[in-house]
């Protein structure tokens, strides 16, 4: 395979996008994210593709959330979220189909771009959650905790967060969050595509469209959400979450926070 992190394939109207660090668990670096944004920018005036897959490498992970080198790297950690989160509008906004096939564990970044996805799909041993109430002691924006609320509901939406707990697939599966648990993923991402393909694209982009604006309508960014965030990253608790995490350890995390 090659040493790219980021693998994009082309063929017959199929862009299959593979997140290629299996040695860290697929965690996104900002190369990544750049490359994905401007992939996705291309995406949305290219008609002549249909579907798009995203996946991981290795068979341990879709991807386990952000490189945290990156967030020590950058001046401002709360920007860097926001830049983040626009790469996913333009996930969320793309006019083609888009799935996620899941092998493996499918945290932090990695779910907020697996729940950016039209469908996901996973293997029996795959777990999805944001663990970082447990572990960095930072917070998301609130339109990425709405589009997973979106995909498992609310009750296991605050569960994930307030706890740090991951969600097994047949948990997902039974919440709908998961369009199908398989062994075989290849052969289930092959028919999907195939399904997708004879299927009307103007159908699939009108209905996208639909479900979309009104995501849109629901899902407002408060007007706390930014300043909010600016706290969280420049707090404590993520000094701490850092600290902790650099040293392999386990975080102490404060009690006194409001």
């Amino acid at each position: 395979m090659s040493d790219s992190e980021l693998l994009v394939t082309s063929s017959d109207g199929v862009v299959t996008v593979v997140f290629n660090r299996p040695h860290r668990h697929n965690a996104f670096t900002k190369a990544m994210y750049a490359e994905m944004r401007a992939l996705f920018t291309d995406l949305q005036t290219r008609p002549d593709v249909r579907v798009v897959v995203l996946r991981g490498a290795g068979g341990r992970a879709f991807a386990a959330g952000n490189d945290i080198g990156d967030f020590l790297d950058e001046p401002d950690a709360s920007a860097y979220e926001e830049w983040i989160g626009e790469m996913l509008d333009l996930l969320f906004e793309l006019p083609q189909v888009t799935i996620a096939a899941v092998d493996g564990v499918c945290v932090g970044g990695g779910l907020a771009v697996a729940t950016h996805c039209d469908i996901r799909i996973a293997t029996p041993e795959s777990r999805f959650g944001y663990p970082i109430a447990r572990t960095l002691g930072n917070a998301l924006s609130a339109p990425i905790v709405y589009r997973c609320v979106a995909a498992f509901g609310e009750g296991v939406t605050r569960s994930m967060l307030l706890t740090g707990r991951l969600v097994d697939a047949e948990r997902a599966y039974s919440l709908g969050a998961l369009h199908e648990i398989t062994e075989d993923l290849n052969a289930a991402v092959d028919k999907l595509v195939d399904e997708i393909t004879f299927a009307s694209a103007t159908t699939q982009r009108a209905t996208k469209r639909q479900i979309n604006a009104r995501a849109r309508a629901t899902e407002v960014q408060p007007d706390f959400d930014r300043a909010m965030l600016g706290d969280v990253y420049t707090g404590p608790d993520f000094t701490e979450g850092v600290r902790a995490f650099m040293a392999k350890e386990k975080p102490h995390f404060g009690t006194d926070a409001h």
